[in-house]
């Protein structure tokens, strides 16, 4: 164990570790301007291109029949980075740059010997690109900075993909500007031409500009992929290693103001569980509006703002079964919050080989909008009547501005407000009642880095905030009334970008009533409560139970150092989370009170050789311990993954976790032990661009108690025709565990554990889920998706059991040594409670009570989307949402009776029509 005041000089030594790496960053180097030596020597320097100004106008058809593309200089020579890597292109490429006052035109000539034969086109709507067709991407550094990412795609049917990255490796994919690109096949392969309004770009105020521009070719039928500038694949590249677009002159800044107000209507059609909720109507109809606003206030910054945003559209969330104490993360799929998401990034930085990383994150855009947290209020008021609790809280607005400066300065400020959430209440008696379940709420997030180097040295910093209005006393104790948190993080890359230095940390703090403040010191992700932690005086930060507290504050840090270049690659890392740190009220953290450290030995083959095209073996092992010294977990690992010569793919996966001390398991409870364990997982997919494709990744585990679990699935893919997509996903897990959490109860002979005994059993979960995906493109801005979930999960509880003491793994069976268990039957003939009494009717130890935690879960989500973009910008979404959910109080699986009362559930279906129109002035 540790005493306070050595747990505060580990906390010192953590940041003191974490810090160390500024000083080695200084000998830092540019690799701006960097020669490039492919494997079979083949020397291609940074080569330089002019943009060619347009004397006639350019019609966007694909044909590049104008004179004008004529006098430009084309790009040519470009290198492949499979499957011959170094080695020049099979078919030549030609790309060529116009420009006039307020567009960029792209033409690019892709030779195919083979001619229309050659070309693999494949209808997909846009941003759904794979390695099924033929396409060519355009990487523009419009800052030359080496280190932004403008990158723009056509595939040979004409679909379009775009991205913007500010920096760094995370490039934005949900960013989608209003550009125009068309295509056309021949006899000597394929063209496509692009008009890039200048509007939709960002870069300096120079008159006369270099960008860095790369350009990608993918040859499908060749499984092939060139590079006009080239780079090794186990080599760092990116913006620093891209060729020079010269020449362009833009005379004045573009002004652009962009409106997109769109209108929705949504009927909603449910068969009512109960007949007598009167919140709970067979058909409702409803009619919103609201719109989103862009302003570029100079060319390189953007104000975003909306008004009432609809996110309607946006495909449902999967269902998932989950028996822990942590909530589920979500990933964001709001298009105003994905949109410009890579400038909030914190302390994610690039580097070529990056695993099992923890690193610290700040924002979670989906606690904006989200359920409202304090609808038991409504459900205790409503004392066995009626509830309606909103699905989601109200967003009246949110604005933030994104962008990058030309010295060198990426910014991101985000302010959202959200409605007072309130539910209507029916009570017993008839009366009508409405109940406060969210506060007000406004969120800020502020985020900028600086570049230094050319790159090679990057500083930013955060600051994150979170104010309530907690105008209603049922609040109080529920939420904190504000939380904020800062920090900064950084950067540091050398030797052509082959060593790299990462690093972020933050502080903490949250305050109001003491209750609210209590009730986050006992969460899960801490458990102040657990009566045998050495918790301090706090001092700065937070680190005991102290019910008089208004304030909690903690702090967090990640740092990394490893090769992330070259044929051997490694890293170390050390994670930190102090037992106080809390951010959920606008990021995501499960847990926290940890110290992680972890260290990884890496081999690359990137030289294709008759037994593999690609292949990768890893070992490595990492150690956590708490603030009180207890080893909370560990592992071995080793990993080996290979493609092969037929592009079919696979990798296995060992992990050997040894036991250790679980400090969460008794959620509030002294620690315990939890077993060894090791696990093995394996994934194979056969070649992804025929029209079959399979993929199965089944795993196994077991534990030194003889307790197993197991998952089988196999992922079909079918293509039937270039523009149709069919995915269907069926997985079956078991799982098996001998400490499953059930109850708790006060007992004041359980001296062992604090007067509190902690109920365990045994359980056994089956899982049965099937996913189903159709994708048809009509055209390339005519879509259809739909999307559908079906799942059966079931919970077995048995041997109900208790530990033997703190910080063992020994358990008692209740109904053995002079304990008794007993069970009620309910109506349903299936086991409705028990009770147990561990040392039996005689002794002195109080019998508890508790409800058949049995169950079986029953769920089907299904999404369609028809979306039309029928004029640039402004589209047409028709959308179509079902669910149905159902439960019972038992543990047995049976495909036939579970999938047959699934589809007899009583269903809710949505249906929507949104309608926005673009304006850009």
């Amino acid at each position: 164990m540790f005493s306070p005041a050595r747990r505060f000089r580990r906390i010192l030594l953590q940041l003191s570790f974490a810090a160390m790496p500024f000083s080695i960053g200084a000998q830092a180097t540019s690799s701006a301007d960097s020669t490039v030596t492919p494997q079979n020597g083949h020397a291609k320097a940074i080569r330089t291109l002019r943009a060619t100004p347009s004397t006639a106008s350019v019609v966007v058809d694909g044909r590049l029949d104008e004179s004008v593309w004529s006098s430009a200089q084309p790009a040519t020579d470009f290198l492949q980075s499979q499957p011959k890597e170094g080695e020049l292109a099979t078919e030549r490429t030609e790309i060529r740059f116009l420009f006039d006052d307020e567009a960029l035109y792209v033409g690019a000539r892709m030779f195919d010997r083979l001619g229309v034969r050659g070309v693999r086109p494949r209808l997909v709507r846009r941003d759904q690109f794979s390695e099924e067709s033929d396409w060519i991407t355009l990487v523009f550094d419009t800052f030359h900075d080496h280190l932004g990412r403008t990158r723009l795609s056509v595939n040979a049917s004409g679909a379009k993909e775009d991205g913007y990255g500010p920096g760094g490796s995370n490039v934005d994919a949900s960013w989608d500007p209003i550009w125009q690109a068309a295509t056309t096949i021949d006899s000597l392969g394929w063209i496509a031409e692009m008009r890039i309004p200048f509007s939709q770009l960002r870069f300096s105020r120079d008159a006369e500009q270099t960008w860095g521009v790369q350009a990608i070719r993918f040859l499908a039928r060749l499984n092939e992929r060139t590079h006009y500038a080239f780079w090794r694949s186990n080599e760092a590249g990116g913006p620093s290693r891209s060729n020079h677009l010269e020449g362009l002159r833009i005379a004045e800044a573009p002004r652009r103001f962009e409106v997109l107000p769109y209108v929705v209507t949504r009927n909603s059609y449910v068969r009512p569980g109960n007949p007598n909720n009167p919140f709970t109507h067979k058909v409702f109809y409803d009619v919103r509006a609201g719109g989103d606003l862009k302003y570029l206030l100079t060319s390189n910054l953007t104000l975003n703002a909306t008004v009432n945003p609809d996110f309607g559209q946006v495909e449902v969330d999967p269902a998932v079964i989950n028996l822990s104490q942590f909530e589920t993360f979500f990933p964001e799929r709001r298009p105003f919050f994905i949109e410009g998401s890579g400038l909030f990034n914190f302390g994610s930085f690039s580097c070529y080989f990056c695993s099992n990383v923890s690193s610290l994150s700040l924002f979670y855009s989906r606690r904006i909008g989200r359920l409202p947290q304090a609808g038991s209020l409504a459900t205790a008021r409503a004392s066995g009547g009626f509830a309606d609790i909103p699905e989601n809280t109200t967003i009246l607005g949110a604005a933030k501005v994104t962008g990058r400066t030309k010295n060198g300065f990426s910014i991101g400020v985000l302010d959202a407000l959200t409605a007072e959430g309130r539910a209507r209440i029916e009570t017993p008696d008839g009366r009508e009642l409405d109940q406060i379940v969210e506060p007000r709420t406004n969120y800020f997030v502020g985020r900028l880095k600086k570049d230094f180097r050319g790159g090679n040295a990057v500083l930013g910093g955060i600051v994150t905030s979170t104010r309530r209005n907690m105008n209603d006393a049922g609040l109080l104790p529920l939420l904190p009334a504000h939380a904020e948190a800062a920090g900064p993080d950084f950067s540091l890359t050398f030797r052509n970008r082959t060593y790299s230095v990462i690093g972020s940390y933050a502080l903490s703090s949250v305050g109001g009533d003491k209750r609210a403040i209590t009730r986050l010191q006992n969460a899960p992700a801490r458990y102040f409560q657990r009566p045998d932690r050495e918790g301090s005086s706090g001092f700065l930060l937070s680190d005991s139970l102290d019910p008089r507290a208004d304030n909690m504050r903690g702090v967090a840090g990640y740092t990394r150092i490893g090769k992330d270049a070259g044929d051997w690659l490694y890293e170390a890392a050390v994670n930190f989370r102090t037992p106080g740190f809390e951010v959920n009220d606008i990021a995501f953290n499960t847990r926290s009170d940890y110290v992680w450290n972890n260290a990884n030995l890496a081999r690359s083959w990137t030289k294709p050789t008759r037994y593999y095209r690609n292949m990768f073996a890893l070992v490595g092992a990492q150690r956590q311990v708490n603030f009180d010294g207890d080893f909370t977990d560990g592992q071995f690992h080793l990993r080996d993954g290979a493609q092969f010569p037929n592009y079919w793919s696979a990798n296995a996966f060992y992990i050997h976790r040894p036991e250790a001390s679980d400090d969460r398991l008794l959620r509030g409870g002294p620690v315990v032990r939890r077993a060894a364990n090791d696990f093995v997982n394996a994934y194979v997919t056969t070649d992804s661009r025929r029209k079959v494709v399979l993929e199965t990744n089944p795993s196994y585990q077991r534990n030194t108690e003889g307790f197993d679990s197991y998952s089988v699935n196999l992922f079909f893919r079918l293509k039937p025709a270039s523009n149709i997509s069919l995915s269907v996903g069926p997985n079956f897990s078991y799982g098996s565990n001998g400490a499953q959490y059930v109850t708790a109860y006060s007992d004041t002979t359980a001296n062992a554990f604090y007067d509190r005994r902690y109920v365990l059993a045994s359980i056994e979960q089956r899982t049965l889920s099937f996913d189903t995906r159709v994708q048809w493109t009509f055209t390339p801005n005519l879509s259809f998706e739909l999307f559908m979930q079906s799942l059966v999960g079931s919970g077995d509880f048995f041997d109900f059991k208790e530990f033997a003491a703190p910080r063992t793994l020994e358990k008692r069976l209740y109904g053995t040594r002079g304990s008794t268990i007993d069970s009620t039957i309910a109506t349903s003939g299936q086991v409705g409670r028990y009770t147990v009494d561990a040392d039996g009717a005689t002794g002195d130890s109080p019998a508890t009570t508790f409800d058949n935690p049995d169950f079986i879960r029953r769920s089907l989500l299904g999404n369609a989307v028809l979306r039309w973009e029928y004029l640039p910008g402004s589209t047409i979404f028709l959308v179509w949402q079902q669910s149905r959910n159902a439960s019972d109080v038992r543990g047995d699986f049976d495909f036939t009776r579970d999938y047959g009362q699934l589809f007899g559930t009583n269903p809710r279906n949505y249906f929507l029509l949104k309608v926005n129109y673009w304006f850009g002035m």
